[in-house]
């Protein structure tokens, strides 16, 4: 048995199915293998007063409702103190206690859920259809770490400003990460170009709105256990503080950035707005999806706190990335989204494990809710860069839409939609949801 096999059991099994139809659909990003959290409130009618926001499980294109769910629904008594939190929409609390209780409110949710469970009268009355729901954030953030994961991003980006060395020395060596701003995250929406200052090349500076807006495609890592000030999280343990992974866009405006993130990096161009998707996915739904983390011959090993036999046997995941646009003329003409590249997480030079241990190794302590971004991910081909700033060459080469349009940044009306999902032979296909954002005026 191979090292991520043996976190298979019964939720992963390909053939179970559920008595949700929607969820049994070829491609669907929420089958019975999946169940990820989020919070989310009933869309209220006009006039009408917003219930506070509830936790729930998506499940194929609905909503179980999880204080109902805890209400009107008969479950074993060592389930009912784990619904507690989630009835309450306390989805931080619910972390709090731990993988272990993770783990089995994940086996009582799929078996309630699957086919022929008893208890599927009682639930089919805590559904709510996807489609009449506003998400929230799944909990509040109190701090947000945003690596630098993505080699090929790394390089790309590096070979634009520094031809010569594209990859600075410490890059193969330690997980570069700063420390962004919490209270811009948000889950989507609206997006207003920000303004900044900026570099002339005939006088002063200027301020004003940025022309270089751009995306960035990433992953969000949440974290779902504490470690005390002044105690590090060691390899062996770090994938217990993490909760579960969504998709994360870290907006980032290029021009501003280039003049001001010398000598301590990145400030106004990315605190502005950073978006995440409101599903967690765990990372027990992903354990089918779990590769060997592997390294380029030649390249150097990982200093001791950041390497384990777990980590090099299946501390990789294999998800795959898209990032799809929609501009506004497209939108007035009835036009789809065009996809503008592709990648692969396995593709990240750092894995999870290697994110905590190294973001705790000094002695820093993570707390619930606590939210890290993996980096830009890019793949290593045409079609495969993680932003604007790739596809375009820094500006220098425009991509053509089918359109006809052009694009080197972000235009008015611009909407990206970042979406994942792992796929494997074996395995049911489970996604990571869509995470949408639309650019507005300064």
């Amino acid at each position: 048995m191979t090292e991520a096999a043996s976190l298979l059991d019964a939720t992963h099994d390909p053939n179970l199915r559920s008595w949700v139809a929607s969820a049994n659909a070829p491609g669907a990003d929420f089958p019975i293998q999946n169940l990820p959290l989020g919070r989310f409130r009933r869309r209220a009618a006009e006039g009408e007063t917003p219930q506070a926001p509830r936790a729930g499980v998506a499940i194929g294109d609905q909503v179980l409702d999880l204080k109902l769910a805890s209400e009107q629904c008969p479950w074993l008594g060592d389930i009912y103190p784990l619904l507690a939190p989630l009835a309450a929409g306390d989805i931080a609390g619910f972390m709090r206690m731990g993988r272990p209780a993770w783990k089995a409110l994940r086996v009582a949710l799929s078996q309630a859920l699957a086919e022929g469970s008893e208890q599927g009268p009682f639930l089919e009355m805590c559904l709510v259809p996807r489609a009449e729901v506003q998400m929230a954030l799944p909990c509040r953030i109190g701090d947000y770490t945003d690596f630098f994961t993505g080699i090929h991003h790394a390089r790309a980006v590096g070979a634009l400003f520094r031809p010569d060395q594209p990859l600075m020395p410490n890059y193969q060596h330690v997980p570069i990460a700063y420390h962004g701003r919490a209270s811009s995250i948000g889950i989507g929406g609206a997006v207003r170009r920000p303004h900044g200052q900026t570099r002339s090349s005939d006088g002063p500076p200027r301020f004003g709105p940025s022309q270089r807006l751009d995306y960035e495609l990433e992953l969000a890592l949440w974290v779902g256990a504490d470690n005390p000030l002044g105690t590090p999280v060691d390899m062996a343990h770090a994938e217990d503080r993490l909760f579960g992974i969504g998709l994360l866009n870290d907006w980032s405006a290029r021009d501003i950035q280039a003049w001001e993130y010398q000598p301590l990096g990145p400030f106004l161009a990315k605190s502005f707005a950073t978006s995440v998707s409101p599903w967690i996915v765990s990372l027990d739904a992903l354990a089918p999806f779990r590769r060997p983390c592997t390294r380029p011959e030649g390249d150097p090993e990982p200093l001791p706190h950041l390497d384990s036999a777990w980590n090099r046997a299946a501390g990789a995941f294999d998800i795959r990335l898209e990032v799809w646009l929609q501009t506004a003329a497209m939108r007035a003409a009835r036009l789809n989204p065009v996809r503008l590249s592709h990648s692969n997480m396995l593709d990240a030079y750092w894995t999870p494990a290697q994110m905590v241990a190294h973001h705790t190794s000094n002695g820093c302590n993570l707390q619930v809710g606590d939210l890290l971004g993996t980096g830009t991910l890019s793949g290593p081909g045409p079609g495969q860069g993680g932003s604007l700033l790739e596809l375009s060459a820094g500006g220098k080469a425009p991509l053509t839409l089918p359109d006809g349009q052009t694009r080197s940044f972000l235009e008015d009306g611009d909407t990206v939609i970042l979406h994942a999902y792992c796929a494997a032979p074996g395995a049911v296909r489970i996604g990571l949801g869509q995470l949408a954002g639309t650019v507005m005026p300064a």
